[in-house]
C-alpha cells in the first residue's frame, strides 16, 4: 500500500498537473501556429514567388524529372524534399517569436509585482501592547 500511497502523491502534486497540462496545450498551441503559417502566412509568400508551394519543392535524385511530389512518391525515386524543410524552418521562426514574446510580457508583469510596494505586516499584538505600556510609563 505505501507504493501506491507514494505514487498517488508525485502524480497528483501540482507540478506534475501542471506539466502535463502544458504539454497538452503546448501541442495544441503547436496545431495552431502550423495552421497560421501553412495556411495564412505562406500562401501569400507564395503567391509573391510567383504561385510557390513550398512543400511541393523538391529534388529527385534519380535524374529523372517529374511533374509533381506526389508523381515523383508514387514512382518511388528518392527525393530530396527541400520544401517542407523550408517550411518547418518558418514554423519554427514563428514559434520562437511567439514563445520570446509571451516570456517577455510574463517578466514585464512579473517586474510590475515586484515593483509594487508590500504593505508592511500588521504589527503583532504583544508588539502594541509593549508600546502601550512603554507610553504609559512615559505620562
Amino acid at each position: 500500500m505505501g507504493l501506491l500511497k507514494e505514487f498517488k502523491d508525485f502524480a497528483v502534486k501540482g507540478n506534475v498537473i501542471d506539466l502535463a497540462v502544458a504539454v497538452i496545450i503546448g501541442a495544441e498551441f503547436g496545431k495552431i501556429v502550423s495552421s497560421l503559417v501553412k495556411d495564412v502566412i505562406m500562401p501569400p509568400i507564395g503567391k509573391l514567388l510567383n504561385n510557390v508551394n513550398f512543400t511541393e519543392l523538391f529534388v529527385a535524385l534519380d535524374g529523372n524529372t517529374y511533374e509533381t511530389l506526389a508523381a515523383a512518391q508514387e514512382a518511388g525515386a528518392p527525393l530530396l524534399t527541400y520544401g517542407n524543410f523550408v517550411q518547418a524552418l518558418v514554423n519554427f521562426t514563428i514559434i520562437a517569436f511567439v514563445v520570446f514574446m509571451l516570456v517577455r510580457t510574463i517578466n514585464k508583469l512579473k517586474k510590475k509585482e515586484e515593483a509594487a510596494p508590500a504593505t508592511p505586516p500588521p504589527t503583532p499584538e504583544d508588539i502594541v501592547l509593549l508600546r502601550e505600556i512603554r507610553d504609559a510609563l512615559k505620562k
